[in-house]
């Protein structure tokens, strides 16, 4: 019934558009329709004017939209049955669908109408973001990759959708220049020579050209522990009024620029607002720190691990009862550090986490993301703040996977880590975190649930970049998915054949039930016909005792040529047959009674009856023979 009003509502033909339609909007009809034809894109008609528009007559224009990003189409109709006596027409215009993509540090919103392909948004993201369309990769369709030509339509998308951009072959600014001096400082690398007054410290880094002021004034947040809103500088140039604005654009001295940083001594007096702690690190940031061996200091040195006014409160207490005091610990001084918008962790035990992800049903299992944060890794800050809370990281994990988290900066806590991985793993995993070193932390392992086991699909470590990141979270939610729709089927069936069972099972009880009854009837039945037959028996019996009494009690029947006045009877019984009998004249009326009884007549079921004149004798049993004249021979 809810496909037929669906189908005559929308007038979509196809009977599997219509139920992918319907299933994606758990089979609710209003909810389908308004999908397809969006209530702001439609005209309900009075019903005069329904007769004038089937009449030919004038009816009034529907409402058009328009989209800036593609051009609008010729709207078709669809009529809706109510009832015999009255219909509804609903004037379909294109249905629009909203697109939110995000590409590094930027969001692009866009409108197409469905009939659009995947080709026209790229279109429209390579004006907007100059990016190449044969370098971008779209990502983030619920039916995995498609091609430039397939249409929206036929993706059957709900009206908002979130996509991402990525872009693995491309620099982070290469589709940005077109100047080739400028491309070569780009990828230059400037030594900054950064003096930290407070502590009397200098750190000699090494950025490339590409990196914005504001990337480097993040990463002196991250070494000094002084936030970028407190930060007071010394020696950028005049030219360096953005924050945004790359250093081989802001005039620094290259190839080596002096720099002084130090705590604003009002921060109070300063304004509130504070930068985004989302950020994107480019391809060549994993090379940033590499060459400050070349200037004689090393790896602690630099990045001033030794300091004590660098150290936070710890991210995990070390002797936490259980592992929701932990987590609700650990959660709570996340936020403090790297802000409220960060992956929804999951308060309780691994044990518990892997129940939620992979022990439900197969619709609603999710992958395992364990993060496994170590304080005493320097790419730790900058994997949480630039990672872990960027948008696309934040919305990608919640909806695809259950994240779990744990520090292993106290060695109790790292024991007690690998004894639960131990228990819920194996020792392959638990070997695999041992190898890892301090400076690889943070961990990120994806975990797939399977039928017998539980898989880590992989483990990515601090050095990653924001693309490879969700490119390596897209390929486990790829492999999970294929897995899944098996486990989906699997269920499915499985589920179908307990239910034919169940069905089976139920009319098997069902006929045992009426089969039962049956018996307790033809039981009940039989037992009443032996009651009644044994009732008929004793009457029988004791009918034939009275009638054998009355037999033995009957005086002889008198000889015809007895002196006395002798009676002859002769009676006819209701089956035709006579009984004849002699009776003396003195004899009372009772004799002849009991004869009658004898013979199977009692007097209290028959009644005897005089020939002529017709009368009734049954009152007159205590009289005599010779006194009833009815009676005389």
């Amino acid at each position: 019934m809810i496909l037929a009003d669906f189908q005559a509502c929308t007038g979509i033909d196809n009977i599997a558009e219509a139920i992918t339609l319907l299933e994606l909007n758990n089979w609710d009809l209003v909810a389908a329709i308004n999908g397809v034809i969006p209530q702001e894109n439609g005209i309900l008609q009075s019903h005069s004017e329904a007769a004038d528009a089937a009449a030919g007559g004038p009816v009034p224009p529907p409402p058009s939209t328009a989209s800036s990003s593609s051009p609008p189409s010729s709207s078709t109709s669809a009529f809706c049955p109510v009832n015999a006596s009255s219909r509804h027409i609903v004037e379909r215009q294109p249905r629009m669908l909203n697109f939110r993509v995000e590409y590094r540090q930027r969001t692009v919103e866009l409108v197409l109408e469905e009939g659009s392909t995947v080709g026209e948004i790229k279109r429209i993201l390579e004006t907007e973001l100059a990016v190449p369309v044969s370098k971008m990769q779209l990502k983030g369709w619920k039916s995995g990759d498609v091609s430039d030509s397939t249409l929206l339509r036929s993706l059957h998308l709900p009206k908002n959708n979130s996509l991402y951009v990525l872009t693995p072959d491309l620099a982070s600014t290469a589709s940005t220049s077109t100047n080739s001096a400028l491309q070569d400082s780009l990828n230059q690398n400037f030594l900054l020579v950064i003096n930290h007054r407070e502590a009397q410290r200098d750190y000699n880094l090494n950025f490339p050209g590409s990196r914005t002021i504001q990337e480097v004034k993040r990463n002196i947040s991250d070494l000094t522990n002084i936030p970028v809103r407190y930060q007071q500088w010394e020696g950028w140039p005049t030219s360096a009024s953005d924050d945004s604005m790359t250093l081989a654009l802001s005039g620094i001295s290259y190839p080596c620029h002096h720099l002084s940083v130090c705590r604003r001594s009002s921060p109070a007096t300063e304004p509130t607002e504070e930068c985004s702690d989302v950020h994107m690190i480019s391809d060549s940031e994993g090379d940033d720190f590499e060459d400050a061996s070349e200037f004689g200091v090393d790896d602690s040195e630099m990045f001033g691990v030794g300091s004590s006014s660098c150290r936070k409160s710890p991210m995990m207490p070390e002797n936490s009862e259980n592992e929701a005091d932990a987590l609700l610990h650990f959660t709570a001084e996340f936020s403090s550090r790297y802000g409220e918008s960060h992956p929804m962790f999951f308060i309780g035990s691994l044990e518990a986490a892997s129940q939620e992800a992979f022990y439900g049903k197969a619709r609603d299992r999710k992958l395992l993301a364990i993060y496994l944060h170590n304080d005493d890794s320097v790419l730790g800050n900058v994997f949480c703040s630039q990672m872990m809370c960027a948008e696309s990281i934040v919305s990608y994990l919640s909806q695809n996977f259950i994240t779990w988290a744990w520090d292993v900066t106290k060695e109790a806590n790292k024991a007690r880590l690998l004894t639960m991985c131990t228990r819920h793993f194996g020792s392959v995993v638990t070997q695999t975190i041992r190898t890892y070193k301090i400076d690889q932390f943070p961990l990120l392992l994806i975990v797939m649930g399977k039928r017998t086991s539980n898989e880590v699909l992989n483990v990515i470590q601090g050095n990653t970049t924001l693309d490879e990141l969700m490119m390596r979270l897209m390929g486990a939610v790829e492999i999970f998915t294929a897995q899944q729709q098996e486990d989906i089927k699997d269920e499915d069936e499985r589920e179908a054949r307990e239910m034919v069972k169940r069905e089976q099972d139920e009319a098997y009880r069902l006929s045992l039930e009426a089969d039962r009854k049956k018996r307790e009837a033809q039981e009940k039945e039989e037992a009443e016909q032996v009651r009644l037959e044994r009732m008929r028996k004793e009457q029988e019996e004791e009918k034939e005792a009275i009638r054998l009494s009355l037999e033995q009690a009957l005086p002889p029947e008198p000889e015809e040529e007895a002196g006395e006045q002798i009676s002859k009877l002769r009676i006819r019984t209701p089956s035709g047959e006579f009984l004849e009998r002699r009776f003396l004249g003195s004899c009372k009326l009772q004799v002849l009674f009991d004869f009658v009884a004898s013979k199977g007549f009692p007097f209290e079921e028959f009644k005897l009856l005089t020939t002529f004149p017709r009368r009734n004798v049954s009152g007159k049993r205590g009289k005599c023979f010779r006194d009833l004249s009815e009676l005389k021979s």
